[in-house]
């Protein structure tokens, strides 16, 4: 296992960003990735995901049952595309250039950006809320602005900082949400809450299909923090990142729903946590507040650091350029400024517009990930050209037609399943009172249609010429130089 080189991360601010990561650049241990994930999913954003069929008329255990099957289904899919980091060695987003083509692949970078921009934005609200609440100094706005300036050093230094700071703060994390779910047993729950005779399909679809989009939505960035691992690091990455994730929404999705289902009407997202913490001693309330908004700034980060490689890999699509560090931080800065203003701006609405945004997200990314998983596992087995990647007339074209038609073909036949609240609901949907089923009907119809349309590549023949271009490729990374 190497070190870090000058050329990579690890001293001072990173360098590397949408480029290939040469294997004397690899480092770091494959077990690092479970508390990255777990720190990422274990914050109040994720708590709020857990109150969707409680919120909307479904019972206590049915809540449990939809957030677990979600969880562990979206995370299948985010794990999986983690484990493309260490054998690619590159962001993850780029990787979409061989399903969507060099131009083609700003199809889904477009919504990308727009998921760093949105989730920054409700993680900035929270986090200014969770800090003024705990200290009770400063306004919101104020704390809006700290976090964002934070986040961005931490994005800056990049992949190693990230790790590292995720890392320690998994302690801190576990801690708190132990003593948080002791107060949390405590409370009185409804009567009829764990009956299991009181099944409604519309909230239980509701709630898994936002758990699983929750997840899902991982995947656009998941493998930015995996590129750095040596090859072989491929099946542990899996599990890392399975059972780190899904262990951290599932745990603070649960106390989610179960604060929700105590609180009824009252529930409040902040002050509903702060109250149930107090009530296991006077002050853990400011604490937990506290370090649940390190959490959310960490996940402010992540989102800068994945919006930048998403903003340069769309630059490039349009004019080719070099990857400096120069342009890293530009990118990280207009991300960072896009979402602590639109913080500002904001509706108090928050929990109506996060369950939203989070369908959403579901919707855009459905067809994605099966296109992208389908040509990785099933098409390539794992196998690209990565020189060609980079190189607007190579092998992978400008338009990758097989993965932009199974896209919108996909995206097209989930719109009558969608049930997005009141932005928007389908007719299928609406025949089944408002029960959204859209991810059973993307997945197979998008992965199924790519490989149809895929099946005469010639796997083979982009094999050999990826072993021919792999010293040259290894050359030009150690020199910073893209093929």
């Amino acid at each position: 296992m190497s070190t870090t080189t000058d050329k990579g991360s690890g001293r001072g601010l990173e360098v590397r960003s949408i480029d290939y990561v040469p294997l004397n650049e690899r480092h770091g241990k494959v077990s690092h990735i479970g508390p990255l994930w777990f720190v990422s999913n274990a914050q109040i954003a994720t708590l709020a995901v857990g109150l969707i069929s409680i919120t909307t008329g479904g019972n206590l255990i049915w809540s449990l049952l939809a957030i677990a099957i979600g969880v562990l289904v979206g995370t299948l899919f985010m794990a999986a595309h983690s484990s493309q980091g260490p054998q690619l060695g590159l962001p993850q987003m780029i990787q979409s250039r061989p399903q969507f083509g060099y131009i083609g692949a700003l199809l889904v970078w477009l919504f990308a950006y727009l998921q760093y921009a949105g989730f920054n934005i409700f993680n900035t609200i929270l986090a200014g809320q969770a800090i003024q609440e705990s200290v009770n100094v400063g306004s919101q706005n104020l704390w809006f602005w700290v976090v964002t300036i934070i986040a961005v050093v931490i994005a800056l230094f990049g992949y190693d900082l990230i790790h590292a700071f995720e890392r320690y703060l998994t302690y801190l994390t576990i801690i708190m949400l132990a003593l948080l779910t002791i107060a949390a047993v405590k409370l009185a729950i409804p009567a009829g809450a764990y009956n299991l005779a009181d099944f409604h399909l519309v909230p239980f679809l509701g709630q898994l299909g936002v758990a699983a989009g929750y997840q899902i939505s991982w995947a656009i960035y998941v493998s930015d923090y995996s590129r750095y691992l040596p090859p072989s690091s491929g099946r542990g990455t899996f599990r890392w990142t399975f059972w780190g994730s899904a262990l951290g929404g599932i745990w603070v999705m649960f106390l989610g729903a179960y604060i929700g289902a105590a609180a009824g009407e009252n529930f409040e997202t902040i002050g509903s946590i702060k109250s149930t913490a107090d009530q296991l001693f006077g002050g853990f309330g400011g604490i937990a507040l506290f370090v649940a908004a390190l959490g959310l700034l960490s996940v402010t980060a992540l989102n800068m650091y994945g919006g930048s490689l998403t903003l340069i890999s769309s630059i490039d699509s349009v004019r080719q350029i070099r990857p400096t560090l120069r342009l890293r931080i530009i990118t990280i800065s207009i991300t960072a400024l896009i979402s602590v203003v639109l913080a500002n701006l904001a509706s108090s609405d928050f929990l109506a517009n996060f369950n939203d945004f989070l369908l959403l997200v579901l919707y855009f990314f459905i067809p994605w990930t099966a296109v992208n998983l389908t040509d990785y596992f099933i098409v390539r087995k794992g196998h690209y050209a990565i020189a060609e990647i980079f190189k607007p007339d190579g092998i992978y074209g400008r338009w990758g037609w097989p993965g932009i038609i199974s896209y919108l073909v996909g995206f097209v036949l989930m719109i009558p399943f969608f049930s997005a609240g009141k932005l928007f609901v389908g007719f299928i949907a609406h025949a089944l009172d408002g029960a959204d089923i859209s991810l059973f009907i993307g997945l197979p119809v998008s992965a199924g249609l790519y490989w149809l349309m895929t099946r005469r590549i010639d796997v083979e023949a982009e094999t050999r010429l990826a072993k021919a271009e792999a010293e040259a490729l290894e050359a030009a990374a150690h020199e910073h130089i893209l093929p």
